[in-house]
């Protein structure tokens, strides 16, 4: 039964969860809990596919008889593998690709726009458009509209935002759950969840715009740059502006971080559980 056991857990964690936390919009309220319970979540998930086959090989050759039945270790390892490769094949692929296109953007913005100290990036654009490339040598992008829109202190909100970005690298977060996110089967796959956790990465760095300038600036500049598209490669403050101008509004909510952080401690507590059952 705990093979079976683990085996839905891992569909309910891979499948189900993402769903239901993508459909609880209050937990926006505490995008770092959240975050960390979308982590908990994902990782739980992938330790109980992982778990799936050891489980089965202790269960159907029993502790003492596995020695006796090495085709059942060979399966449950092959398994097992199987997992652990389709996960590293495609943090590999997402890898190669987000970088690529990374590196193709910021040799174009070091080429058409105006260079400025610590890695600013001026496009002579109207349009309100800023946004960062992150990685090894990152950029913030702005646009001449934002510096001839925005007053200081909304500017700086804006810069904060973006630096939080980088210095978080906030960018290594989202290409986690997007390797995740490629990695199971497309039957399973929940783009509304990716969706969410992209937009609580952007709630978490408007906390540090708030820190910089004050909550009113923060929402004035959302409202400024809400139009502004920014290039798939990259993290632009204007995704999702609308929404994050209400939850600024709305303000922070403690207890939902208490049951954000309890969701992430039973997803990777359960299957651990569940496979100490068969080793116990």
């Amino acid at each position: 039964m705990v093979p079976l056991a683990l085996a839905g857990l891992a569909v309910l964690l891979v499948w189900v969860t993402p769903g239901l936390l993508a459909r609880q919009p209050r937990f926006r309220h505490a995008p770092r809990a959240a975050l960390v319970a979308w982590q908990s979540v994902s990782l739980g998930g992938i330790l109980a596919a992982l778990f799936v086959a050891p489980a089965a090989v202790l269960v159907l050759a029993g502790r003492d008889g596995i020695a006796r039945h090495p085709w059942l270790t060979a399966l449950g390892a092959l398994v097992s593998g199987a997992v652990l490769v389709r996960v590293l094949v495609s943090g590999h692929l997402v890898g190669t690709r987000v970088r690529a296109a990374r590196a193709r953007h910021r040799d174009l913005v070091d080429i058409v726009a105006e260079h400025e100290r610590d890695g600013l990036r001026v496009l002579q654009h109207p349009t309100a458009t800023a946004y960062c490339i992150p990685g090894r040598s990152a950029r913030v992008v702005l646009s001449q509209g934002v510096l001839d829109t925005l007053p200081r202190p909304e500017l700086a909100a804006v810069l904060a935002h973006e630096k939080a970005h980088l210095r978080a690298r906030h960018d290594l977060l989202l290409e986690f759950f997007t390797v995740l996110h490629e990695s199971v089967p497309s039957t399973f796959r929940s783009r509304r969840a990716l969706a969410e956790v992209r937009l609580l990465v952007e709630a978490l760095a408007d906390r540090a715009a708030v820190r910089a300038s004050g909550e009113v600036a923060t929402a004035r500049a959302l409202l400024a740059i809400a139009e502004s598209r920014s290039p798939d490669a990259a993290m632009g403050a204007g995704t999702s502006a609308p929404v994050r101008m209400q939850l600024l509004a709305a303000g922070p909510r403690p207890e939902l971080a208490v049951l954000a952080y309890g969701i992430a401690l039973a997803a990777l507590l359960a299957p651990l559980g569940l496979l100490s059952l068969v080793l116990g």
